[in-house]
C-alpha cells in the first residue's frame, strides 16, 4: 500500500468507525497471522484472539515459528476474513487487512489477567491449561495502518483506530 498521510491528515478525513469493519472483527474467532523471521523469510499462521479497544491480544506458544517472529517485534500483517461459508462472492470476500506492531505483556501483569480471563470466557478452559504453561506468552497486535474489502468496487483505507480514511477509489486498478 503506497498511502500515506501528512500529519493531522487522519484526524481531518477520519470518519466513525465503521459498522462492517466493527462487525467483521466481532463476528471473527481468529485472525490470520503473517510474520517474517531474521532472514526475512515468510510465515502464515492464525491464533485465536480478543479485542480491547484497537488492540488484539493472543496467547501463542513459542514452539510456533510466528512466536518468536512476533516476539521480535518483526513486520507482522493480520488478517480478519469473512468465512467461506458466507461469502456470495469468493473472490470478494469481506477482508480487514492491517499492518500491526507486536509486544509482548509481562506475565502475572494486570493486562495478562485481564486478558487471559476474557481469551477464557471467549475460547473456553483450554486457555486456563495453555496459559500456565511456559511457553505460551501474550502477544498484543497494535493496528498501524491497512484496509478494508467488503465488494468489489469497495475498499478503503483504514487507519491505526480502525477508522476509514478514504476510498482506495481505483488504487492499483488499470483497464486494458
Amino acid at each position: 500500500m503506497n498511502h500515506t498521510n501528512t500529519p493531522g491528515e487522519s484526524q481531518r478525513k477520519a470518519k466513525p468507525v465503521a459498522p462492517k469493519v466493527k462487525e467483521l472483527t466481532d463476528r471473527t474467532k481468529s485472525i490470520i497471522l503473517a510474520t517474517v523471521d531474521a532472514e526475512g523469510n515468510p510465515n502464515s499462521s492464525y491464533a485465536p484472539f480478543v479485542q480491547e479497544g484497537n488492540t488484539f491480544y493472543i496467547l501463542v506458544s513459542f514452539m510456533a515459528k510466528h512466536t518468536k517472529n512476533l516476539s521480535e517485534g518483526r513486520k507482522t500483517s493480520v488478517m480478519f476474513i469473512e468465512d467461506e461459508s458466507d461469502t456470495k462472492q469468493i473472490y470478494a470476500r469481506e477482508r480487514l487487512t492491517l499492518e500491526v506492531k507486536s509486544s509482548q505483556i509481562e506475565r502475572d501483569s494486570e493486562t495478562w489477567n485481564t486478558i487471559v480471563a476474557r481469551l477464557k470466557k471467549a475460547h473456553g478452559k483450554v486457555v486456563d491449561v495453555i496459559s500456565e504453561m511456559g511457553d505460551f506468552i501474550l502477544i498484543a497486535l497494535q493496528p498501524v495502518k491497512g484496509s478494508y474489502v467488503n465488494g468489489f468496487g469497495s475498499a478503503y483505507f483504514v487507519d491505526e483506530n480502525l477508522e476509514i480514511i478514504e476510498h482506495r477509489n481505483d488504487v492499483n486498478h488499470q483497464s486494458k
